[in-house]
């Protein structure tokens, strides 16, 4: 295979400088016509192709977005393409790397990501991750970060998420409404905002509904399928068992689902269950599985335009976090009632 021509190879074609060559390729004024149009030529005859690389340097920009994500799950994989699709219409690579939810190894990411000369992050912070004195050092370089998904309270940056509190109300909500009233939740790590936010709008829906708060109700696991079934098996040898469990996660009801027909329990007449995400495996399993649904793609999209803008324009970046909203889908394993149909008149 012939080696890609160079600058090199055409200014010996043309018998000119390489300097020469370099300011021709640039339009430099001070080269005239003639031996612009000339090396033009040459340069795609030869099919020329620039060193991307020296000239991001010189431009102090690489065009490329290092993107950082606990895992590439089915919500975690929808919010990248979203980050993807706008980074490609404005002119950028986007590089992926998964932390596997390990704050040692979002770290490693971040340098690593750091060394291939990204021009700033999108980032979602692992469930171990209680410190950000690693992004803030990202920040004295004066390199933009946008936050999604998964915030830090003690970064001060651009940020884009879901409305997890009102998704946790809206789940508890329906559940009291189809009149369970002993209502688990399957909450994730404590140190994790979307955890503590979806459980917030569980405590304020039994507030709103006069249920009294039960510790032993509610479970801090990990967004594991495993963890959650062996925690609802917990929750169902209780000698006053739930009537019905809110998990934070698809992945967390899926779990919940196993250890409820194990027992031989009858959604949802005999136990309630709602996830979050709603992801496509809870509309195939029998019953299907209620789920507060997140606008996931259009949060990736969100959360890139938040980065191109902050890069364009860093003396207006606009700190305040962007809040999307959240929908639930009701399906048979928490529907005891059906609506009311209004009569016709």
């Amino acid at each position: 295979m012939d080696k890609p021509a160079t600058i090199k190879d055409i200014a010996k074609k043309l018998n000119i400088s390489i300097s020469t060559v370099s300011r021709a390729l640039r339009k430099a004024s001070d080269v005239s016509i003639e031996t612009r149009k000339a090396v033009v030529s040459l340069s795609e005859e030869l099919n020329y192709q620039p060193n991307r690389l020296a000239l991001s340097l010189r431009q102090s920009q690489t065009h490329t977005i290092g993107v950082i994500v606990p895992n590439l799950d089915y919500v975690l994989s929808l919010m990248v393409r979203g980050i993807d699709e706008v980074a490609l219409e404005a002119g950028y690579t986007v590089m992926v790397c998964q932390s596997n939810e390990s704050f040692g190894r979002e770290i490693l990411n971040t340098r690593r990501l750091l060394d291939s000369l990204v021009d700033g992050f999108i980032i979602s912070v692992s469930s171990e991750t209680k410190s950000v004195e690693h992004l803030k050092k990202i920040q004295e370089r004066n390199l933009p970060i946008v936050v999604f998904d998964r915030l830090m309270p003690d970064l001060v940056t651009p940020s884009v998420r879901i409305d997890n509190e009102d998704g946790g109300f809206q789940a508890t909500e329906h559940l009291i409404e189809q009149g369970y009233k002993r209502i688990a939740i399957l909450a994730g790590p404590k140190n994790l905002g979307i955890s503590n936010s979806r459980m917030s709008g569980y405590l304020k829906s039994l507030k709103k509904n006069k249920l009294k708060k039960d510790n032993d109700l509610i479970v801090h696991c990990d967004f594991n399928q495993d963890y959650a079934y062996f925690a609802t098996l917990e929750l169902l040898a209780m000698k006053k068992r739930p009537d019905a469990i809110f998990t934070i996660s698809d992945r967390m009801a899926i779990g919940a689902m196993l250890a409820i027909k194990e027992k031989g329990l009858n959604m949802p007449k005999d136990i309630g269950l709602v996830g979050f995400n709603n992801e496509p495996i809870v509309s195939l399993v029998t019953p299907g599985i209620s789920s507060v649904e997140m606008p996931s793609f259009e949060l990736g999209k969100a959360a890139a335009k938040l980065f191109i803008e902050t890069m364009h324009n860093p003396e207006e970046i606009n700190i305040e976090e962007q809040v999307l909203k959240t929908k639930l889908i009701v399906r048979a394993s928490s529907l005891r009632t059906l609506p009311k149909i209004s009569e016709k008149k």
